[in-house]
């Protein structure tokens, strides 16, 4: 090739290979190119190669040409896949949360027969990596997070620069982050090579909470959530005491449906909680104490209703976080809105998980053994020559003293 200088870029096309060209830009940089057709009549190029005196000449880019020229097909396959692996290369901690939101969101059949999402926990885990990794790390290429970072941000969460310090929240960043890495890194996929999710630094050990109401305070709280001057609506309280009498978590018993109660008016009254309700995803069959019965049948309050704790908006589940803000009131702009529960009886904070903490308590002080208190709770026991209850039973439920 000649070396003269130019003063803009210029294409100079080859006489013996239709569609070869170099490109030569003004600091004398010369790139082959193939053009080639897609079909439709459009055209694109595809890059050969760099010249090089001492390596890439015209004949070898020429022989390159001739080996392509005439398969357009294959040549757009080549450059698809190219495309394609710089796209991922290039995509960053926003897109690659939002493409792992889709992918959690796809419906599938689940083992009950349903079509739910992938992954049923996917606001959550959503909640996590938007607030988190998101804020901290979105526009960052995914392929330049290290494990620095993640480290870095666990700090940061821990440090309260994302509202109150909690060790909780950095774990489940941590986790959050590490299946998102790890599901950019399978094979297919290819977003990344590797997860920054590794040899990270020990989080520190977190307490188990220990709010359990007195018996004063069931008294109080009891008989309080029957006041006619609350703010809150009574399917709302309601639900609270049902918390109280059957160890429920709130979501399971949130959505109680009227399908699902069973011999309501007979010997042996239960509530079904189907699976797709209970976090270890299996049914829970629920003996009704005649306390909890009396609870159902104020909350349906007519015949034609069928969610038991109905929505004042309608027929409906209320909000999975309904109960807790109850208890804890509402505030906009730093100033109360509307009181808590607690604050309008007079209690100390607690929250709807904390009853079910109380309940399995007040079991353990009337002598119920740890093993039925982990049924009820809905804790895994396991059976060898005894039976073996999990630890999470009476170390963060059952504070009995007895």
């Amino acid at each position: 090739m000649s070396r003269h200088r130019v003063y803009e870029r210029v294409k100079i096309y080859d006489r013996r290979c239709p569609g070869l060209h170099v490109s030569v830009t003004t600091s004398g940089v010369a790139t082959f190119y193939l053009k080639f057709s897609v079909g439709g009549g459009k055209q694109r190029s595809y890059q050969l190669g760099v010249y090089n005196p001492d390596g890439s000449r015209v004949a070898d880019a020429r022989a390159a040409a001739y080996s392509l020229r005439g398969n357009g097909q294959k040549i757009a396959i080549v450059v698809s896949q190219k495309q394609t692996e710089k796209e991922k290369q290039g995509i960053t901690i926003d897109e690659l949360i939002k493409l792992r939101v889709a992918w959690m969101c796809e419906p599938e059949r689940k083992s009950d027969g349903e079509m739910r999402p992938r992954i049923e926990s996917w606001k959550m885990v959503q909640r996590h990596l938007r607030r988190f990794l998101g804020a901290r790390l979105g526009r960052k290429m995914a392929t330049a997070v290290t494990k620095h970072d993640i480290a870095q941000l666990s700090n940061e969460i821990i440090a309260g620069k994302f509202g109150k310090p909690s060790i909780s929240n950095a774990r489940h960043m941590r986790r959050a982050a590490t299946g998102l890495f790890n599901w950019a890194a399978e094979a297919g996929r290819d977003y990344v090579t590797e997860s920054p999710c590794v040899n990270l630094p020990r989080l520190g050990t977190e307490h188990p909470k220990t709010r359990v109401l007195s018996k004063d305070e069931i008294k109080i709280f009891w008989h309080g959530l029957d006041r006619e001057d609350l703010p809150w609506h009574r399917a709302t309280r309601l639900a609270l005491k049902f918390e109280l009498v059957t160890m429920l978590r709130s979501r399971e018993l949130l959505g109680a449906h009227r399908r699902e109660l069973i011999d309501l008016d007979g010997e042996e009254p239960r509530f079904d909680v189907p699976s797709k309700r209970v976090k270890k995803r299996r049914v829970i069959q629920q003996p009704l104490s005649s306390l909890a019965v009396e609870i159902i049948k104020e909350a349906l309050r007519s015949d034609d209703q069928q969610f038991v704790f109905a929505s004042p908006f309608g027929d409906q589940p209320m909000h999975r976080k309904v109960m807790s803000t109850a208890l804890a009131g509402t505030r906009y702009k730093g100033k109360v809105r509307t009181p808590g529960l607690c604050a309008l009886l007079g209690l100390e904070p607690f929250t709807p998980h904390d009853l079910r903490r109380t309940a399995a308590t007040l079991a353990g002080d009337l002598g119920i053994d740890d093993a039925v208190i982990a049924k009820c709770l809905d804790h895994q026991t396991s059976r060898s020559r005894e039976e073996k209850v999990p630890t999470v039973t009476g170390k963060v439920y059952n504070h009995s003293g007895g």
